[in-house]
């Protein structure tokens, strides 16, 4: 088999079971002596919908090479996020920098009840019951890093076994 463009195993292959949201895209510059270098940097996040989310953060010299570099980032920071009758298990609270996220249960049929950042990474990782408020910053990327920690934070719910009813033991009196 012929080795992709790129060398060392690095192809060009479309991984076509994620999908890819672009959060943000943002021109940035770098001021020198020679004058100012301009960038490209991109926040990806990738999900499958079926509980595995990542998200990445890259800079590149056009749109393009960012997006790509970005979304290899997300590959590499895949999570999996617990879901339990159509739900994340239980509440969390969790801070990034400035950016403050609650995330809680819904029941059934709610839907997801997020804004921002929140709601993009949700919908990707495939949560369809859930809300959640994003408190005390406006930054997409702060908010996206607050939104991973929290699900990391989360735990499965421990299955509670029915315990098998035993038969006294006979005690044979000699």
């Amino acid at each position: 088999m012929a080795r992709p463009e790129g060398g060392r195993g690095r192809g060009k292959f479309e991984d076509k079971e994620f999908d890819q949201r672009i959060l943000e895209l943002a021109r940035v510059t770098r001021v020198t002596k020679g004058g100012k270098r301009m960038r490209f940097r991109a926040c990806v996040i990738i999900g499958d919908r079926k509980g595995r989310v990542g998200f990445g953060l890259a800079k590149g010299l056009d749109v393009q090479q960012s997006v790509q570099k970005a979304a290899t980032q997300a590959k590499k920071r895949l999570i999996t996020v617990p879901l339990q009758n159509g739900t994340i298990p239980h509440a969390v609270h969790c801070k990034f920098a400035a950016a403050s996220i609650i995330i809680k249960p819904a029941p059934q049929g709610t839907g997801i009840k997020a804004g921002g950042a929140v709601r993009v990474v949700f919908e990707l990782a495939g949560i369809p019951n859930a809300v959640a408020k994003i408190l005390g910053s406006n930054n997409k990327i702060n908010n996206t890093k607050a939104t991973m920690k929290a699900l990391k934070l989360l735990k499965p719910a421990l299955v509670k076994k029915a315990k098998a009813v035993e038969a006294p033991a006979v005690v044979a009196a000699a």
